[in-house]
């Protein structure tokens, strides 16, 4: 048995790659056709002696209401391209990070499955309710929802049956989330007072340079840590006043429309974003090509881009050198540029509609939640009720 789950691990695991085939290769041998199968709902269980005839699957396509036995027709070459360049498309539809999220996920899942005995393909509402049950003291109520949804997709990718609604995964979920749940940790708001001992401690190396001008970029232009390293000096254009700067892509652009903001020219140099951008342009000497890129321990600046995760990193190393610490419940992580902005720009009495623009934000509720929280102790009514 354990050969087998071993089998039935690595052809879902390899599969999810190529989400639209996952099938095809589920299919591919007899431990697999038992992982295909649909079991009753009183018995999720995996069965050795239960393997069913599963149907041969072909690149064949029948025409509508055609039987078993009527003849396939295949699509000639210029059918075939189509079918090819749809499927490219298909396999570009959702952000890589959110593709390696749910294999990461959909793993999980298989392991657990083959562990406990159950049939991971299709998934049996017992079965996902059991799983997210199992979860709920060892993750948190977005990663346990983000399972959920990997599993979803994963099943609607190959047309097989899902119904996340129903009473055996949802009864689980939600007593889950109620007598386990836990708050969500929220991102730090970066104040100005921080940011400006932050960029004090970059000094005039390629990396200082480098530093101070993403700390400034990220909170003045209120980016993501995605936007931010996936800026391109061909992105930035130097015009009087400031900068014009071109977000190509942003989680709430799925569909690459873009954006642009303005950086106008600091009153502060040292908090310059325009005079930090010219400070690291003069030392990477690119003119096209990632903006922020990898910096070696010798100081010699590389071709590739940074990853996502080295903006906290980042943050982190020049929070600790500025010997500062965050305070209350929040976590710091690369969000506190963009929070820190937000929180900003409503202390000086902005209005919501201009900072949203500022931000990209399309829900209002969302920005709001950010300057909630920066008022909760100034504008709190306990305040003026003179205790």
């Amino acid at each position: 048995m354990t050969a087998q789950r071993q089998a039935l691990n690595s052809c879902i695991f390899l599969a999810f790659a190529n989400l639209s085939a996952i099938t095809a290769v589920i299919a591919l041998n007899p431990i697999n056709r038992l992982a295909i199968r649909v079991k009753p709902r009183d018995s999720p269980l995996m069965d050795a002696s239960e393997i069913p005839q599963t149907r041969a699957m072909t690149a064949e396509i029948l025409p509508p209401g055609a039987g078993a036995t009527a003849p396939a027709v295949t699509p000639n070459a210029a059918g075939q391209a189509a079918l090819a360049a749809a499927e490219v498309l298909a396999r570009q539809a959702s952000a890589p990070a959110t593709l390696r999220a749910y294999k990461a996920d959909w793993a999980h899942f298989a392991a657990w499955c083959a562990d406990k005995g159950f049939v991971p393909v299709p998934a049996a509402p017992a079965v996902v309710g059991a799983y997210l049950g199992s979860l709920a003291d060892s993750h948190a109520p977005t990663t346990i929802r983000r399972r959920l949804a990997a599993l979803g997709k994963m099943h609607r990718f190959n047309d097989l049956p899902w119904n996340p609604g129903h009473r055996d995964i949802q009864g689980p979920l939600q007593g889950a989330l109620r007598t386990r749940g836990r708050p969500v940790q929220k991102a730090a708001a970066l104040s100005l007072a921080m940011l400006r001992q932050l960029v004090a401690t970059c000094d005039q190396s390629a990396r200082g340079r480098r530093d101070r001008a993403l700390l400034l970029f990220g909170f003045a232009g209120a980016m993501r840590r995605s936007e931010l390293v996936s800026l391109r000096v061909e992105d930035v254009a130097v015009v009087p006043g400031g900068l014009r700067v071109r977000i190509r892509r942003a989680k709430t652009d799925q569909t690459g429309q873009g954006a642009e903001i303005g950086l106008p020219r600091g009153r502060h140099a040292e908090t310059c974003p325009v005079r930090a951008f010219e400070a690291w342009q003069a030392v990477a000497k690119r003119q096209a090509g990632p903006l922020f890129r990898k910096i070696s321990t010798g100081g010699g600046i590389g071709d590739t881009k940074l990853h996502p995760d080295a903006v906290r990193r980042i943050l982190a190393h020049r929070v600790a050198m500025a010997g500062l610490s965050i305070e209350g419940f929040d976590r710091l992580s690369a969000h506190a540029l963009r929070v820190g902005f937000i929180t900003a720009a409503y202390d000086t009495g902005i209005r919501d509609e201009d900072i949203m623009r500022h931000t990209r934000h399309r829900d209002l509720r969302t920005m709001r939640g950010y300057v909630q929280r920066a008022g909760l102790v100034t504008e709190s009514p306990a305040g003026g009720i003179d205790l």
